[in-house]
């Protein structure tokens, strides 16, 4: 008899419980009812129960801005996953995060812990830059290839949307933003994501980098379970 590997995620499903409200940048708590967010919510919790139980194989992901994810749900442009802040990442915020924007959608549900999004508005200034844009194209093999671009800006902090436990914040494709945790300390969310047609990943970087590569860390099956065994005791005492 084949092993049970835990609950089926619906991507649709959990878009329709956390499709939120119209609105320009990071927008914490919009859109979906308490009840609709404690569904998505639990069904992201069975689900990290069933890794830490052995009933479903997930490895974690260490990713390069600092948190283990774990790939949930990979369904052509559509995505799910379970971000881990400061579980045996490095940091998870850092003293200088990384300003970036996405290629796909983004609406994250904050399942403990306290997030910040500063929003940034990217103005393009050859003559007197902050930043150079990179262009980030990520491979199936994990593979990162950073390169730099001929575009050359400057930076504006552009506000922040703070989230905590059963709020809900929105980024869209384009957006640069940086994404904080409170003090380093853990945080997890859960993640859906669509890929948009014509939307890039980037970052902004120094002026006079250089181009680079990395790949992504894939943790084994015990550091997995550790991580999510230690998210899934702060939830409990959440709700305790």
């Amino acid at each position: 008899m084949d092993a049970p590997h835990g609950p089926d995620i619906d991507y649709d499903a959990l878009r329709r419980l956390l499709a939120p409200d119209p609105g320009p940048g990071p927008s914490p708590g919009a859109g979906p009812s308490p009840a609709d967010r404690t569904t998505a919510g639990d069904l992201a919790v069975s689900v990290l129960r069933a890794v830490a139980e052995g009933r479903r194989s997930l490895s974690a992901v260490r990713h390069p801005l600092g948190f283990l994810c774990l790939p949930v749900l990979r369904d052509g442009a559509r995505g799910v996953c379970v971000h881990l802040f400061g579980a045996g990442s490095e940091g998870g915020e850092g003293d200088a995060p990384l300003v970036h924007a996405h290629s796909w959608s983004l609406v994250s549900l904050v399942l403990f812990g306290h997030v910040t999004n500063h929003s940034v508005r990217v103005v393009d200034d050859p003559v007197a830059p902050t930043h150079r844009v990179y262009e980030v194209r990520s491979g199936p093999d994990g593979t990162d290839e950073v390169r730099g671009t001929a575009r050359f800006v400057r930076g504006v902090p552009d506000g922040f949307g703070h989230s905590t436990a059963g709020d809900v914040y929105v980024v869209r494709p384009g957006e640069f933003h940086a994404t904080v945790v409170a003090g380093g300390r853990p945080a997890a969310t859960l993640v859906l994501g669509e890929t948009q047609p014509g939307s890039k990943d980037m970052s902004l970087g120094l002026l006079s980098g250089e181009d680079h590569r990395s790949v992504r860390e894939i943790c084994g099956r015990e550091e997995t379970a550790v991580a999510v065994r230690a998210a899934l005791r702060r939830i409990d005492e959440a709700d305790g």
